[in-house]
């Protein structure tokens, strides 16, 4: 099994498979407008910027499940990335990590890449998992991880 397995909406609503990034270098990360790692943004837009023609993409997955964090619709959350911080990388539909209504692709994600002491719950937003060319998950990095932080271990796939 492979991430490629997996359908999403994007935040402008169009149902997309994954399989549209075979081949490239994935940092999938569960993101808020109103937590306190929000500026990471900035960084994962650099990073995006850097290597998108190496193959490299990051996919941005809103998600309200921690302290009411992305209370925003779509429309909004799309137009705060793009105006805050410039944002071009995709952006999905918001979606639940944990739980009964998780998105079945964060589901795998914990399952493949558990978190401290083999915790499968996303303990936040944040939460980036690299995956690698094939679809398969690479590394999982706490959501206090600097996405610049994880820049080596994206040319080490690339």
């Amino acid at each position: 099994m492979a991430i490629y397995e997996f359908n999403a909406k994007t935040i402008d609503g169009a149902d997309v498979s994954l399989e549209q990034f075979k081949g490239k270098v994935l940092l999938v990360v569960n993101t808020a407008s109103r937590c306190g790692f929000t500026p990471q943004f900035n960084e994962l837009q650099q990073i995006y910027e850097k290597y998108k023609d190496k193959g490299f993409a990051v996919l941005g997955f809103p998600c309200n499940q921690f302290m009411n964090q992305e209370p925003a619709n779509e429309e909004e959350i799309k137009s705060f990335c793009e105006l805050n911080y410039g944002v071009t990388f995709p952006m999905f539909a918001k979606v639940d990590v944990n739980g009964s209504q998780a998105h079945p692709l964060f589901n795998y994600l914990a399952s493949q890449a558990p978190g401290v002491m083999g915790s499968k719950a996303i303990k936040w937003n944040f939460t980036k998992f690299l995956v690698d060319q094939t679809g398969n998950v690479h590394k999982r990095y706490a959501p206090s991880t600097k996405p610049i932080e994880i820049v080596k271990d994206i040319e080490g796939l690339l």
